[in-house]
């Protein structure tokens, strides 16, 4: 009974102690990582405010970090003992490596959020949370190779362009969707996916960059409008986060024109006239497969008692949608069908 009682405290204490691999050594190994993801992040965050030309700040690196400001405060001095930053002015600013760095760390995250949405069946809400842990794991070889099978994408789902391995960081695209005038056609061109909050109400609005949009009223309270044939209402706080550019070619009235398969009711039939630039990855090529192809004739079949998800006839295939994915299908009408 000693006997076995002493190889038990032995195997026990092993678990804990054994190098590189006992419970204590995967706890520090734990400890170090998320120390440097914490500096990484805040070189992140300077990157992107001095890309937008905006001063980084003790308290916008706290609140982004979720930390105190005493501990904001030691991590710069951190970063600055290792020649990553300087101030300038008393504002912190990246130094080459620093820079280097950050710029690296934005890629991988905008690189992963690509590969989640065109290589995989990841749901979309669950994109930018995967990302921010693998940012700080993929190597820069890695990242290489990851934009190597991806195609080399330019862009993340989010509408951020992706820096090559020796460019710096562009500017935001566009102009908040709180500034744009009214009845000025617009095309989504971001969709800000930090905080988490606001963007995963943005992302249950199914809002992505490549929808085309106006807006039709505005008031203290509330922004309204139209993006590919669907009605939306945001805060001026979640309006901030959608971001624009305007579609001089295109005129309020051929907007409002454009139909889409989620308007399509029963006793209707349509031509698909194609999928919208918001279609995108695994989704745009599920909808293809499944025949919604230019040309292809379509009619509903059967709506659920909600009226969400529906049953869309289509080249002699019932097929089932929820309506943010009827509304990424352009639709041309046809007769209505015989009663």
């Amino acid at each position: 009974m000693q006997t076995l009682f002493t190889i038990l405290i032995l195997a026990a204490a092993a678990s804990l102690l054994w190098p590189r691999r006992g419970l204590l050594a995967r706890w520090r190994e734990t400890l170090r990582l998320e120390e440097r993801s914490r500096r990484e992040d805040a070189l992140k965050h300077i990157l992107k405010r001095e890309a937008n030309g905006e001063t980084p700040t003790l308290e916008g690196i706290a609140g982004a970090l979720q930390i105190s400001t005493n501990t904001a405060a030691a991590l710069l001095g951190e970063l600055e003992l290792g020649g990553l930053i300087s101030y300038d002015e008393g504002a912190p600013r990246l130094r080459p490596p620093g820079r280097e760095l950050a710029v690296h760390v934005v890629r991988a995250h905008r690189l992963w959020e690509s590969y989640l949405a065109d290589a995989t069946g990841v749901a979309e809400a669950e994109w930018h949370g995967l990302a921010e842990r693998q940012e700080h794991l993929l190597s820069q070889q890695q990242a290489k190779e990851l934009a190597a099978q991806l195609g080399h994408p330019t862009h993340d789902p989010h509408g951020d362009a992706i820096p090559d391995e020796q460019g710096d960081l562009n500017a935001d695209a566009g102009q908040p969707l709180n500034k744009v005038p009214l009845h000025s056609p617009v095309l989504l061109t971001h969709i800000e996916d930090e905080p988490d909050a606001i963007y995963a109400q943005l992302a249950a609005q199914g809002l992505r960059p490549g929808m085309k949009a106006v807006v039709v009223e505005k008031s203290p309270h509330g922004i309204r409008f139209r993006a590919d044939g669907a009605e939306h209402v945001l805060s001026p706080l979640h309006a901030n986060n959608v971001f624009c550019a305007p579609l001089p070619e295109v005129s309020v009235e051929q907007l409002f024109a454009e139909e889409y398969l989620a308007g399509l009711k029963r006793g209707e039939r349509a031509r698909v006239v194609g999928l919208t630039p918001a279609c995108r990855g695994a989704e745009r090529r599920r909808l293809l497969d499944l025949g919604f192809v230019p040309g292809s004739v379509i009619e509903v079949d059967m709506a659920s008692p909600m009226g969400d998800p529906v049953a869309y006839r289509v080249r002699g295939a019932t097929i089932a949608l929820r309506r943010e994915q009827a509304g990424l299908v352009r639709i041309a009408r046809q007769q209505e069908l015989a009663a």
